[in-house]
């Protein structure tokens, strides 16, 4: 036997759903389409886009257990909700206002739910299915409902089989779909019988298929063939819960008082007159020790920079007398011929003229003037090809210098060149 409660929408009407037993409510455009005035125009027909909200009279939302929905506003509202056994007896009266977005004029009318209670509800066993190629909408129809109670009462075999909830997939969290391939949001759906869970629905249970379900995959159920032609179920969130072994919780709350404090006596507030603090013994543990310490470690830093330095003097007392005459004989070289490198009239030295032609491959030799004056020769000759012969300054017993010929090999190193110009001048 299938229980589902399905009314109409008409002016101040009362129905009489049970606790833990879906309750669905269609409010029809076409009813309330009367309560609007016509086109201007005898004989159109009348499509007017028409909206419904709808909230507990006297607040500005519906009960909790009560949900409603609207696709567009050219389509019917649905109010549905499983309520619990907390509100039986408690008639709940829903306003309903319907907004017509054409001549933007409404129309209200009261629903007054008388919420019901059996001792055969609610049922001890309960299957949430969550089927992936249908909206809440869709599936809150009376048709579409009765085909998917029918499939699972074929795999379940109870003698009681009732709807206990139908709630949209994003209301637990699931993301809109995209618009493409037309993909739907996804509904779950509480069913509830009085017979345990056949094997069938077991097998979701079983290690091959919780391995399946951990990788992401299909599991293999033998039943999934009976829902595959109308219904795709995703198996691996089905729920089966038996009430009948679930413990309940209690939250234990202390008794309400009364809201008035005990008679203990008088209020004293602390006096207004504070104690002075000392706040030495804080400036010294937070300044002064910090800038003695900092100021130590810079004495010592001073000291170790400019105290402990050796000094010129320390390290020529430590050096050899030969080896202070041969870097001071160096230093002296260096000095003479840094002065005769700024006379020279070239401009630039032979060694940084190329010696073939990098495009041709043609040798170039270096060419010199009739007047080729020793002064003017680089101190540092890369260029062997002088004609064999170069001016070398010879020193004169009355001090002056006159250039004297001298044939020298090309094979002569520039460092003997040196050697030989230091000694004449020396």
């Amino acid at each position: 036997r299938v229980i589902t409660i399905i009314s109409r929408s008409h002016a101040d009407r009362n129905v009489y759903p049970s606790a833990g037993v879906l309750f669905v409510h269609v409010l029809e455009r076409e009813y309330f389409k009367g309560e609007f005035p016509p086109y201007p125009k005898p004989g159109d027909t009348s499509n007017d886009p028409i909206t419904f909200n709808t909230n507990l009279k006297g607040y500005p939302d519906r009960p909790g257990w009560l949900r409603y929905i609207q696709r567009t506003p050219h389509s019917d509202g649905v109010l549905y909700g499983s309520p619990t056994a907390e509100h039986v007896g408690k008639p709940t009266i829903i306003e309903i206002t319907a907004y017509n977005r054409r001549t933007f004029e409404t129309a209200r009318h009261n629903l007054v739910i008388n919420i019901m209670g059996t001792e055969e509800f609610p049922l001890p066993y309960q299957a949430e299915f969550y089927i992936k190629n249908m909206n809440v909408e869709e599936m809150l129809a009376s048709e579409v409902l009765g085909d998917f109670l029918g499939a699972v009462k074929n795999v379940w075999q109870p003698e009681r089989l009732n709807a206990i909830n139908i709630t949209s997939a994003l209301d637990r969290g699931g993301r809109v779909p995209l618009p493409i391939n037309n993909l739907k949001e996804g509904v779950y759906v509480m069913v509830g019988a009085d017979v345990p869970f056949s094997s069938c629905l077991r097998e979701v249970e079983t290690p091959q298929n919780q391995l399946r379900c951990s990788q992401e995959m299909e599991p293999v159920i033998t039943c999934d063939k009976k829902f595959r032609m109308q219904f795709h179920i995703d198996w691996c969130k089905i729920s089966l819960v038996d009430i009948t072994k679930v413990v309940p919780v209690h939250n234990s709350r202390p008794d309400p008082g009364t809201g008035v404090l005990p008679d203990i006596g008088e209020y004293n507030p602390p006096s207004e007159s504070l104690k002075s603090r000392d706040y030495f013994a804080d400036f010294l543990v937070t300044l002064a020790v910090p800038c003695a310490v900092a100021l130590v470690l810079f004495v010592i830093l001073g000291y170790s920079m400019c105290c402990r330095r050796e000094g010129v003097e320390k390290r020529n007392m430590q050096t050899p007398d030969i080896q202070l005459v041969h870097h001071s004989s160096i230093q002296k070289s260096t000095k003479e011929l840094r002065s005769m490198s700024k006379h020279r009239e070239i401009s630039w030295p032979l060694s940084t003229l190329p010696v073939f032609n990098p495009v041709s491959g043609e040798v170039v030799p270096p060419i010199h003037p009739d007047s080729y004056e020793s002064t003017s020769m680089p101190l540092m000759q890369t260029q062997t090809n002088l004609q064999n012969q170069i001016q070398i300054p010879q020193q004169q017993p009355s001090g002056m210098y006159t250039p004297a010929s001298c044939v020298v090999p090309s094979s002569i190193t520039h460092n003997s060149l040196y050697s030989m110009y230091m000694q004449e001048n020396n």
